[in-house]
């Protein structure tokens, strides 16, 4: 029986892009990296819990350079890699016999997730660890909220479908991983502005890679966004939620 091929949710070429613009934008003053510094620390606690003292490992999506430096002051062989310098994470990996392969807000955008863990299984040496961590179900609900009513009565797909935790402990499972553990904890941001919003997802490469994003607001739907963010301000801010999503497994 063929293999049936995964739904082009999100756009290879689009996804592309928006990673390589963030580069750019990261190269900016005072750019925003709160989420990856987050998930950077998170990680790090995670392998001091378990007292995991990787000898190798593979760091996916690490733009900042944090978790490569911290890793390997600790003694650890670090090859990093990035999708926007040609990393493709739903194909067999070209190197393999890593004792921990990490991937950092990455595996939201990938069309077939089950198949890029599969890969990523494919790649750990035995008795090896995976920890993957991305934005998850219930991230960035005032931004939808406002955008699902400035569309009025034709809503257009402007926010990606989101992994939550029922669904990553299947994935591991189907993905072959052993002793699987899914977690969710929210990241909380105030922002003064949607416009404030807008560009620090673009500049930490979690703006929309849908392969049908849906027309542009026009000029009064988007005026609509901007007031019903602002009307829900406290303080001058208006909170957005980042649900972190994290999933992890062992190679047997």
């Amino acid at each position: 029986m063929a293999a049936q091929t995964p739904p082009m949710i999100f756009s290879p070429r689009r996804r592309l892009k928006a990673r390589e613009r963030m580069q750019g934008l990261q190269r900016q003053a005072q750019p925003p990296r709160y989420l990856l510094d987050d998930i950077t620390e998170d990680v790090l606690e995670r392998l001091a819990f378990l007292r995991f003292e990787p000898a190798r490992c593979l760091i996916v999506g690490d733009w900042t350079g944090a978790l490569a430096g911290a890793l390997r002051a600790r003694g650890c062989e670090v090859i990093e890699t990035e999708p926007s310098r040609g990393f493709d994470e739903e194909q067999p990996f070209p190197l393999s016999g890593f004792d921990l392969v990490v991937s950092l807000c990455t595996l939201d955008t990938v069309n077939d997730l089950p198949g890029a863990l599969i890969h990523i299984r494919g790649a750990l040496a035995s008795g090896g660890m995976m920890i993957a961590s991305f934005a998850g179900s219930g991230s960035l609900a005032v931004l939808r909220e406002v955008m699902f009513a400035a569309d009025g009565d034709r809503p257009a797909a402007r926010i990606h479908p989101l992994v939550d935790v029922r669904a990553g402990g299947q994935l591991l499972q189907r993905a072959g991983f052993v002793d699987p553990v899914v977690d969710s904890r929210p990241l909380d941001v105030g922002f003064r502005s949607l416009d404030g919003l807008i560009a620090d997802l673009r500049a930490m490469g979690l703006s929309n890679v849908l392969a049908d994003p849906g027309p542009p607001l026009g000029k009064a739907a988007l005026a609509s966004a901007r007031r019903d963010f602002a009307a829900r301000a406290e303080q001058g801010r208006t909170v957005e939620r980042f649900e972190i999503l994290t999933l992890s497994g062992w190679k047997r």
